[in-house]
């Protein structure tokens, strides 16, 4: 049976235009970029395009981009590497971030509090936002004597598994005006919302090909100049000497190349996701019983994610139905779809454990058609009454 792929959260398949960049550059671009003769040169001038792609992507500088292999391993080189630069220049190096991160920033943080680095998270609304204000009074309460404890603030452009929308221009403030860096896990958000780094006052940020319609396993770490950092992978002299190895240059090539796609393409793709998600949240209403996780403003939700339960229907049960059926959907992140514990998520937007147990992610994307909605609607209505109807909950 065809599947319906409704889970570009989690990834997304990979745009036919990148995959021919890509096939042309492993075919022709297969020199060292670290080296000095013309293959050598050809490979580097291949990184240094897709570093200016990027760079566009996110309103960076060509020189403040990094190439990692994703998202986790920016989040993880961002907060340690910018903690342990901070604690060996005596300065502030304390961290706030919230609880709704990505498991790639809670874990990280986890790590850095067992290395003696304080730790706090923030709460968020029943929306999933996270107040600056709060942000404000944590930073005081963080002070000694007049300075800050606090070094670095990492809060989620927007989150993965409800699709809310963060205030990062306001949280960077705060966070600068306490002497704070701030970075922001903007995995789910590049590629899909306009990001202008230098704008938001962002002074690190994290993002992975992936997510939209790039190459799984390359990714690419944001960094104001001036931001001091440590190296996470040591060796030779890539990137600057901050990240060693040699470059995964086809990798790269196809970050690139989805990311000037990604750029061309946003304004009208979200117009369209905006509309089909609006018209998938107005038939899922329709079921009785039905509640959605989201922002109430429509302008702090991403466009493609739609976070809902359906009373009286696990989400497990209704995953395998729904996959039998030929759809492809989620219960919240990828990263912890072997958990059987409730969504971290929810649970701090003070959802019940019985209601986070119903709740299931729909997320669209570039190949997502108005009839791919349609059916899925259709299926799910038929499913979840099917499972009401047998007392599978």
């Amino acid at each position: 049976m065809p599947v319906t792929y409704l889970d570009y959260a989690a990834t997304t398949p990979m745009d036919s235009r990148v995959r021919e960049t890509m096939t042309d550059a492993m075919a022709t671009v297969y020199g060292n970029p670290s080296s000095l003769y013309a293959d050598g040169r050809a490979a580097k001038a291949a990184v240094e395009k897709a570093r200016r792609q990027v760079a566009a992507l996110i309103g960076a500088k060509p020189e403040e981009i990094f190439f990692t292999s994703g998202g986790s391993e920016s989040d993880n080189w961002a907060l340690k590497g910018m903690a342990f630069a901070r604690r060996a220049a005596g300065q502030p190096c304390g961290i706030v971030t919230s609880a709704i991160e990505h498991p790639a920033v809670l874990r990280t943080c986890a790590w850095l509090e067992a290395q003696g680095i304080p730790v706090t998270k923030l709460p968020v609304d029943t929306e999933g936002l996270v107040s600056p204000a709060t942000l404000a009074s944590v930073l005081n309460d963080a002070s000694d004597d007049g300075k800050s404890t606090v070094g670095i603030v990492s809060v989620m452009m927007a989150n993965n598994e409800v699709g809310t929308i963060e205030p990062i221009a306001e949280l960077a403030r705060v966070a600068h005006a306490h002497g704070a860096v701030f970075h922001t896990d903007a995995v789910q958000a590049a590629g899909h919302i306009p990001i202008d780094a230098q704008a938001l006052g962002i002074d690190a940020l994290s993002l992975t090909a992936h997510k939209f319609c790039g190459p799984k396993g390359v990714g690419a770490l944001y960094l104001r100049r001036g931001v001091a950092i440590d190296p996470l992978i040591l060796g030779g002299e890539q990137e600057r000497g901050l990240r060693a190895g040699t470059e995964n240059v086809p990798g790269i090539v196809g970050l690139g190349c989805a990311a000037e796609l990604a750029a061309a393409e946003l304004a009208a793709e979200a117009a369209r996701l905006t509309e089909l998600r609006q018209l998938l949240a107005s038939r899922v209403q329709a079921i009785s019983g039905c509640t959605l996780h989201q922002a109430e403003d429509d302008a702090q939700r991403l466009p493609g994610i739609l976070n809902f339960g359906i009373t009286g229907v696990r989400h497990d049960a209704l995953l395998i139905r729904l996959d039998r059926a030929g759809f492809a959907i989620s219960a919240g992140s990828a990263c912890s779809a072997g958990s059987l514990e409730p969504s971290h998520v929810l649970a701090a937007m003070s959802v019940p454990e019985g209601r986070a147990q119903e709740a299931v992610r729909v997320s669209l994307g570039r190949f997502t058609t108005r009839e791919d909605v349609l059916s899925f609607a259709a299926a799910l209505q038929r499913e979840a009454a099917s499972i009401r109807n047998l007392g599978t909950t």
